[in-house]
């Protein structure tokens, strides 16, 4: 299967991730790849706004694809983030195996369709956590 990257339909999303054929509920789309660190590296990457693009496995394998846009599966957005568009759900999720991470199609997706990939709940949390405390820190509330 083919997968290529352009403007995601979401607004203010950036670049999406598509499928070039048709994928089957439960097929592997693609590997989530970047750089291998620990928590404790990934923290203070947060610090210096340099985060974005994590994948948690453990404290002692963190998957970081800041750095690695090459790799595709960075790429795919969350149908429920901060963007919503009625009508667009979700399709695929992540998941470990051999430690290492997946997103898998969670439906039946069509050629031509974007990848839609649930960041959990808690994510989007966090989310919303640093947009209001970074609005307060600058005073832009």
């Amino acid at each position: 299967m083919a997968l290529i990257v352009k403007k995601s339909q979401l607004p203010n999303a950036g670049k999406g991730l598509y499928t070039t054929a048709g994928i089957k509920k439960g097929e592997k789309i693609i590997e989530y790849k970047g750089e291998i660190i620990k928590w404790k590296e990934y923290a203070k990457r947060v610090a210096n706004d340099q985060d974005g693009y994590l994948f948690f496995i453990s404290n002692k394998k963190c998957i970081d694809a800041f750095k690695t846009p090459q790799h595709k599966a960075r790429y795919a957005n969350d149908a429920r983030g901060l963007s919503r568009v009625p009508g667009f759900k979700n399709n695929s999720e992540y998941e470990v195996h051999n430690n290492k991470c997946f997103i898998v199609a969670t439906k039946n997706i069509k050629a031509g369709e974007e990848i839609f990939v649930d960041y959990t709940k808690e994510y989007w949390d966090c989310v919303r956590y640093n947009i209001k405390h970074k609005l307060y820190k600058t005073n832009k509330f």
